[in-house]
């Protein structure tokens, strides 16, 4: 049975406010710290991007954070060796993490929205009768690529190396993380589609609604809370190296 897809309208107008204006904030906060790493570029490249992808969803916590722990000293001049507390280091990688999935996430949902035939190859018509799996799948895969690219970027200059070699390393870090990610991601969204919108409103939010990435941006904190302890365990046997 295909459920009622909610866009515009279909939600009181209160919720729509709220989630039109936490969307704009994630927004700002993204705009505003890619500019501020453009003058402050992070030692470990791929964090330029990491950072403005998770205000994306973090909004203003993770923009405070980024200005209490990780802004680098503007181009050209050179700041004090800084060290982080554990639970700050296992924050930023954690994060780090995320930023695959977000940016998967936002990509193949939309990719899917416009293009709805490209949801057969997450399964849709074979394995589920429901395109929200689909993508699903489909966000899954992109977002284990893009992240384990992400991982990639940090692992080969850190530790010089290249090649399959490199890969291996990324792919070892940062397996688990994601999963878990995705998992926590996936668990979040389910009740708000199903259990909160479903059963409240009478259907799924569309792709097209403030409420759909009002959602997705509290299942993205669900996930950062997920994969934060397999982050800790990761860094803590030497898998992967706090950041």
């Amino acid at each position: 049975m295909t459920p009622t897809l909610l866009g515009v309208g279909g939600f009181p107008a209160a919720l729509t406010a709220v989630s039109a204006a936490s969307i704009v904030i994630g927004f700002a906060c993204a705009v505003g710290l890619a500019v501020d790493v453009g003058h402050r570029p992070q030692p470990m490249r791929v964090m330029s991007v990491v950072w403005p992808l998770t205000a994306l969803f973090g909004g203003v916590p993770w923009t405070a954070f980024y200005y209490r722990w990780a802004r680098a000293p503007r181009r050209g001049s050179k700041g004090p060796e800084s060290t982080h507390p554990r639970i700050v280091a296992v924050a930023i990688s954690t994060s780090h993490c995320g930023a695959g999935c977000a940016l998967a996430d936002l990509v193949v949902e939309w990719l899917v929205f416009a293009v709805p035939a490209l949801a057969v190859a997450g399964g849709l018509g074979l394995i589920f009768d429901q395109r929200i799996f689909a993508s699903w799948v489909l966000d899954f895969v992109a977002a284990f690529l893009i992240g384990i690219a992400f991982q990639y970027a940090a692992i080969a200059p850190s530790r010089g190396i290249r090649g399959w070699a490199a890969w291996k390393a990324a792919i070892r870090a940062d397996a688990a993380s994601i999963a878990a990610w995705q998992i926590g991601m996936y668990g979040a969204m389910a009740i708000a589609q199903f259990a909160v919108f479903g059963v409240l409103f009478g259907g799924q939010a569309s792709v097209a609604s403030p409420e759909f990435w009002f959602a997705m941006q509290w299942a993205m904190i669900i996930g950062f809370l997920t994969a934060f302890p397999v982050n800790a365990l990761l860094i803590r046997r030497g898998t992967k190296e706090a950041m």
